[in-house]
């Protein structure tokens, strides 16, 4: 009886401990559901930007802005860098904004708001300044002006097909304005990226190796290598555009392969490095798994049938002790009268052979 209850403590124990990972992977996950939220910012030379980083899930975690320099800003509802410029517009568990007035072309850079989680999270809001120059010119008869206004910034890949708008204002518009249009065409190197047709490429299977190049111009055809050499099995391995085909795999596949794409701007390339399986190996590994929890199963049942064969042997001999109390000094009766005189004579007798002690 005392082994069947340390069975079962050790059963509720491990429940404890199943149920307290759980609740400790629960947590994680929500931990790892808190990230700050940031949005990249334009704004013209001299003018106002609003810098806002939200949380959505956020369990009374600090906050901070801090500028290309690394200085740190605002920590929560906090002013850390004097300058008379930056301003606390709000500050809350879930919000902190703040706002640079009289931007300058020396404050464009990238911004950080940083989550003090364990780990740190940060998110990254780029601050882009306009600098517009305006230029006014009138004619001899001081009649007619023409003014004229150049806008520069930085732009980079993210910025190809965006429309910048130009709206010219003036009274003899009657309140319908002149509106300008154009759409910035960006040029860039290649990005390159390798994709192979399966995870896990076996032995005596086909493997398609694609190369994602995207850039502007357009990437020439892309060039394909083998551990710095050119492919050594033209016949196996077949370019066709941008893909790469391998037909049969063997073991002497093994290797690093690279992929060159190169257009006007630059060049870009990428590496896989592929290392072909035995399928018989792989499908071994499967196995494991499966005896584990024939194994898990088969313990369970040992313990349980054990349970069971230890109770029920408890139970009988405790109902057999109690069978020879009750019989005692009934064995030699000549009948059933006598044998319950006996056995009452017994009780009584063990009533007198009390002892007391004082």
């Amino acid at each position: 009886m005392i082994w069947k209850r340390s069975a079962v403590l050790r059963f509720y124990s491990v429940c404890g401990l199943l149920l307290q990972a759980a609740a400790s992977k629960n947590k994680m996950k929500g931990s790892q559901g808190q990230f700050p939220l940031t949005q990249n910012v334009t704004v013209v030379e001299g003018g106002t930007a609003i810098l806002t980083c939200r949380v959505d899930q956020n369990d009374n975690t600090s906050l901070q802005w801090s500028n290309p320099a690394q200085q740190t800003l605002y920590f929560d509802d906090k002013k850390a860098l004097r300058d008379n410029r930056i301003e606390l517009v709000r500050a809350s568990w879930h919000e902190l904004s703040i706002s640079v007035s009289d931007v300058s072309l020396s404050d464009e850079g990238q911004y950080t708001c940083s989550l003090f989680t364990m780990p740190v999270k940060t998110s990254k809001a780029y601050l882009t300044v306009l600098d517009v120059k305006y230029l006014k010119e009138e004619d001899a008869n001081r009649k007619t002006f023409t003014v004229s206004s150049t806008l520069d910034f930085r732009v980079d890949r993210s910025d190809d097909g965006v429309a910048v708008i130009c709206r010219v204002d003036h009274e003899s518009l009657n309140a319908t304005p002149q509106v300008a249009m154009q759409v910035l065409e960006i040029h860039y190197t290649p990005s390159v990226k390798i994709i192979p047709s399966t995870p896990f490429p076996q032995e005596g299977q086909p493997l398609i190796l694609t190369c994602e190049s995207k850039g502007k111009p357009l990437p020439e055809p892309v060039l394909w290598t083998k551990d710095g050499g050119e492919l050594p099995d033209p016949d196996r391995m077949v370019v066709s555009g941008r893909e790469l085909n391998i037909l049969f795999l063997n073991k002497t596949d093994n290797g690093t392969y690279r992929c060159e794409a190169t257009n006007t701007i630059g060049q870009s390339s990428a590496e896989y490095v592929l290392i072909v399986h035995d399928p018989n190996a792989l499908a071994g590994q499967t196995g494991p798994d499966h005896a584990l929890i024939g194994g898990i199963v088969a313990v369970v049942v040992f313990v349980t049938l054990c349970s069971i064969f230890l109770l029920g042997r408890y139970l009988a001999r405790h109902k057999g002790t109690y069978l020879t109390n009750e019989a005692k000094g009934a064995e030699d009766a000549p009948d059933a009268d006598t044998a319950i005189i006996n056995a009452e004579g017994s009780q009584v007798n063990a009533e007198e052979k009390k002892e007391y002690f004082i």
